[in-house]
């Protein structure tokens, strides 16, 4: 097993990164203590595949727990589904020493880590992510959040889970769309902080298309040693360098928005984000044309998409004025001045930022 560790005082926990780790995740659970009672949000295909070899695990150290399916859909982070779950966790709760555990991707962890943090003012929780995109990015540093119709993210809070138990074997069945969402962030992580990490996915990128257990265990521990290390020094995004992680992030969760959440999923959506950040950072010359390339040409090697369609620019403009990295009227764009290096613009006129979609638009 690989481990990080986010440091966060009494709060502190450790990342678990290893394949076929799922069978040791109940003595895991019982060294924590943080409860006897598991209630497990998941979706329905993970509950099918997996659900028998999580419960042996529970079981197998005396845990009881109880599943509750939610839609395997961006549309499950909503108010609404939020409120129907704490319903449930409340019924199954009852004289029990009750924890979460988020038994997913990036929306189950999002909704599991938002209802943890209101249940009772915080209850405890654990993140098991299953996709790419999550083990990398999502389950790890406490951030929490429900979409509302104006846009990704705008309600949540800031609740850290107890451990997150990253299993690599779950990533072996993931479909190519799957993977390639979650190599968006990877790609992102190697662009803001590793230029080692960004050769390794241009030399190796046959071995972790094809899932190769140490390709994917190398991508997830050193994409999870980044965050541990943003999120011990900047939790809360107060210092300014936990604010890098929105590399591609703020056309990308426009394009979402405006899609509605049914267009573009989130990797691909950051894909075309990073590439509009890109074209911004060359037109204020943090770059040259040659480190502009070389960073499409990698979001290609993955299958990620480089032309967005379908979506009008004047949608992707209203909705990222909700970004929430606007302070005021004065946006926040993360830009590359170097593979590894990045920098905060602030002010971004409008125009260039219509010349940046332009470059993406099919």
């Amino acid at each position: 097993m690989l481990k990080s560790r986010v440091n966060l005082g009494k709060r502190s926990y450790e990342i678990i990164i290893g394949e076929g780790i799922l069978s040791q995740l109940g003595v895991t659970l019982k060294r924590l203590a943080i409860g006897t009672d598991a209630f497990i949000i998941t979706n329905k295909f993970l509950k099918d595949k997996y659900g028998a070899k999580l419960s042996r695990a529970l079981l197998k150290e005396g845990f009881n727990f109880h599943f509750k399916i939610v839609a395997d859909s961006e549309k499950s982070k909503s108010i609404q589904t939020a409120s129907m779950v704490i319903s449930e966790l409340a019924k199954f709760s009852k004289e029990k020493k009750v924890f979460i555990i988020a038994f997913g991707g990036g929306v189950i962890g999002d909704l599991s880590g938002f209802v943890a943090s209101v249940y009772k003012r915080g209850t405890n929780y654990v993140q098991i992510p299953t996709t790419l995109l999550a083990q990398v990015d999502s389950a790890i540093g406490g951030k929490t959040a429900l979409d509302l119709d104006l846009g990704k993210n705008l309600v949540g809070a800031f609740y850290q889970p107890r451990l997150v138990f990253s299993d690599v074997d779950f990533l072996k069945s993931l479909d190519n769309k799957q993977l390639a969402s979650g190599m968006s962030e990877v790609i992102k992580y190697a662009a803001i902080k590793d230029k080692k990490l960004f050769s390794f996915l241009e030399d190796n990128s046959k071995k972790i298309i094809a899932k190769d257990s140490k390709a994917l265990e190398k991508i997830v521990a050193s994409c999870s040693k980044i965050k541990a290390k943003i999120t011990s020094s900047d939790e809360r995004e107060t210092c300014g360098l936990r604010t890098i992680l929105n590399f591609g992030h703020t056309i990308g969760h426009a394009i979402e928005a405006a899609g509605g959440y049914c267009g573009y999923n989130h990797g691909q959506a950051v894909s075309l984000g990073m590439i509009a950040a890109i074209d911004l950072s060359q037109r204020l010359k943090l770059i040259n044309q040659k480190l502009a390339v070389r960073v499409e040409n990698l979001i290609k090697l993955y299958g990620l998409p480089s032309k967005l369609k379908a979506i009008p620019m004047a949608k992707i403009i209203k909705a990222h004025y909700h970004d929430k990295k606007f302070s005021g009227k004065e946006n926040k764009f993360v830009l590359l001045s170097g593979i590894g290096k990045t920098r905060i613009v602030r002010n971004v006129s409008l125009d260039l930022i219509k010349e940046s979609i332009k470059k993406i638009s099919g």
